[in-house]
């Protein structure tokens, strides 16, 4: 079953890049005491998440960190190198690339999406939260298109 609104996220370790290489960072670390936007894409530099998600969330950060939101964190099954490089070619400095490699966090949270037919494995529902202090206020989850979980989206509901 999949996580919902009033629900604390699960304790699960992300990987983000850091100056020596990847580190782990744990959802306690990313979400306790925050306001935290969470968006999760099917995979890095794949075309709508390069074309529009990620990109959306780029334009508008300031704009969203300006509603009280303390970080934006963007998640995928990718692993933290493939995170950072995909961060970089998008200009996401505001952005936290957070990998989660092994799927764990999606499947922790009943969002993953089994994408094996098409060669993919595993992957990450598309979808956009809104965190406060480990719960989740806001879940929108795409079934098509980025609509639900657009940076405009979510910037309207913030």
């Amino acid at each position: 079953m999949a996580i919902q609104v009033g629900d604390t996220l699960p304790s699960v370790t992300f990987k983000v890049m850091g100056e020596n290489g990847p580190e782990s960072v744990s959802t306690e670390e990313l979400f306790v005491g925050k306001k935290v936007v969470l968006f999760a894409v099917p995979g890095a530099f794949t075309p709508g998440c390069s074309a529009t998600h990620l990109p959306g969330f780029v334009v508008n950060a300031d704009k969203i960190k300006a509603k009280g939101v303390d970080a934006i964190v963007c998640t995928a099954v990718n692993d933290a190198f493939v995170m950072d490089a995909w961060g970089k070619s998008q200009n996401a400095e505001e952005i936290i690339m957070a990998g989660d490699g092994n799927a764990e966090f999606a499947k922790a949270i009943g969002l993953e999406l089994d994408l094996t037919e098409r060669g993919l494995g595993v992957r990450s529902k598309r979808y956009a939260m809104i965190v406060n202090d480990g719960k989740v206020e806001l879940l929108n989850i795409d079934t098509t298109g980025i609509d639900a979980s657009s940076a405009e989206t979510i910037l309207a509901a913030l």
